[in-house]
């Protein structure tokens, strides 16, 4: 009976340590889990906390212009120094809180007042916008910052790839201007601002590009040099474009306005998949060779949604352009829209695939226009001007393969070979000669074809011409106004057979 009663007794404490110890368990794990999700929930709010900086700056235009490009990587410890847009005076931003894990960026910002930047339109910035650029072009996807209110001086400068991370975005929202010191330009120099061998490049905002080009221009014959009153020195014969691409793939310019270049405004050198619109070239109808945009050896082109003001071809295409597409072009002052001059110097040229329509002249020297020089090689073929609406435009309509636009040129039997050009639904007035196609002997041109043409002379007492043909061939669609009757029916009997050089 009493070594029952013991068995009983020792069962009863072995079950309640059994309790107890289920019980310590029980809580042990529930306090673990406990400490686990503060942990947790620690973590997750350092990087809402971070990520939430990148929200807010996300709200910026330009940040969510940048972040349609692409995400980016994170930029290390200079990132952080560089964010936002602010000018040199605001507070530091306080230091990012530890985070027991990292949390990606999603955007780099580089504002060039963070580099040391004036903004004065006195100091040059050129050094800032350097250092900028080196830190952006680390970083995929990153933002160079020109911030708006603000102006910049900055000399020839060549933002270079080809190690620098794609889809880098230039935000251009002030205004950059260009030195008048001769002794910067030297001996002369090709472009002011060079974008080259980058990939994914886009520059974007409503800033200004402000090429101060008055110095550079004369009334006189081009080869004499315009005078920088302000320093009584002359500028070099060599004059700059503003801004230049250089073998870069996908390049975007939009929003931005041009102005005042010494040369041409805009030029592409060896580009591809380049998209160019909502932007604006400003300069006076007489600031010589200030092309508005300017192609060569380029394809995969559409500019459309452009004002273009200026003292040459609002958009000149020349050799190595396939695939351009331009339209919703307003062009005045200026010498219309122009493929060539091609063939310069006996050399081979080779255009095709372009389509120009649903463009406003006004007021300029040619509407739509090809010209070559005598004694080039190669062709230019499938061009389509559609839709063309001129206004007090001196000659719409022009095929030049006798272009020479010095004192005298020799005559040359060669010529670069023109076919398949058509022209639709051109209309509007002209001040000096509706249509003027005139082709080579050797090489006439072939597969021309006009459709619903209507030009009327702006003024009686203007001295008009009609229109004139020589060596062109091709076909009336539709009457036109007025009647074109020298163009040639079929194709020319005189075609010379073309050698390999001559074939594209």
């Amino acid at each position: 009976m009493l070594l029952n009663t013991r068995n009983i007794i020792a069962s009863n404490i072995a079950g309640k340590q059994r309790k107890d110890m289920a019980g310590f368990s029980l809580k042990g794990f529930v306090a673990t889990l406990l400490l686990i999700l503060l942990l947790l929930c620690y973590s997750f709010e350092v990087c809402e906390a971070r990520r939430g900086k990148h929200w807010k700056q996300r709200r910026l235009p330009a940040s969510s212009l940048a972040k349609k490009k692409g995400k980016g990587k994170s930029g290390g410890g200079s990132h952080n120094n560089h964010h936002g847009g602010g000018g040199g005076g605001g507070a530091k931003p306080a230091p990012p809180v530890p985070s027991p894990s990292p949390c990606p960026s999603n955007n780099s910002m580089y504002n060039v007042l963070d580099f040391g930047a004036k903004g004065d339109g006195v100091t040059d910035d050129t050094k800032a916008f350097e250092d900028a650029w080196i830190a952006a072009c680390q970083v995929e996807a990153s933002t160079v910052k020109v911030p708006s209110d603000y102006a910049f001086l900055v000399g020839p400068i060549s933002f270079s790839g080809p190690y620098c991370q794609p889809n880098i975005i230039f935000q251009l929202d002030g205004t950059i201007v260009a030195p008048t010191n001769s002794k910067i330009w030297s001996s002369g120099l090709l472009w002011w601002i060079e974008f080259t061998k980058l990939k994914g490049i886009t520059i974007q905002g409503h800033g200004t590009i402000e090429g101060r080009g008055s110095i550079w221009w004369s009334q006189s014959e081009p080869d004499n040099e315009p005078i920088n009153e302000n320093l009584g020195m002359k500028m070099p014969s060599i004059k700059p474009t503003a801004l230049r691409f250089y073998g870069s793939y996908n390049v975007t310019v939009t929003g931005i306005t041009i102005q005042n270049s010494p040369q041409c405004h805009l030029k592409f050198d060896n580009c591809e998949a380049v998209h160019v619109f909502n932007m604006s070239v400003a300069s006076p109808g007489d600031s010589l060779n200030t092309d508005g945009i300017h192609l060569q050896n380029s394809k995969d082109v559409a500019i459309h949604h452009c004002n273009l003001s200026c003292g040459d071809d609002c958009i000149s295409i020349q050799t190595g352009c396939n695939g351009v597409k331009i339209h919703n072009v307003n062009c005045g002052p200026g010498h219309g829209i122009s493929i060539g001059g091609l063939g310069r110097d006996n050399t081979k040229a080779c255009v095709s695939n372009i389509t120009v329509q649903d463009v406003n002249m006004y007021g300029t020297m040619t509407g739509v226009r090809i010209k070559t020089w005598q004694g080039g090689s190669g062709s230019v073929q499938n061009i389509r001007f559609s839709n063309i609406r001129v206004s007090e435009v001196q000659t719409p309509i022009v095929i030049d393969q006798f272009y020479c636009d010095r004192s005298s040129c020799k005559n040359q039997t060669n010529a670069v070979g023109l076919s398949s050009i058509a022209y639709e639904s051109i209309k509007g007035t002209y001040t000096v000669k509706p249509v003027h196609l005139a082709c080579s002997d050797n090489t006439p041109c072939s597969d021309i074809s006009l459709t619903e043409i209507e030009l009327q002379p702006m003024q009686e007492h203007y001295h008009m011409y009609d229109p004139f043909c020589w060596q062109a061939f091709g076909e009336l669609y539709t009457p036109t106004v007025p009647p074109i009757f020298c163009l040639q029916n079929g194709k020319p009997t005189s075609n010379r057979i073309l050698s390999d050089h001559d074939i594209c």
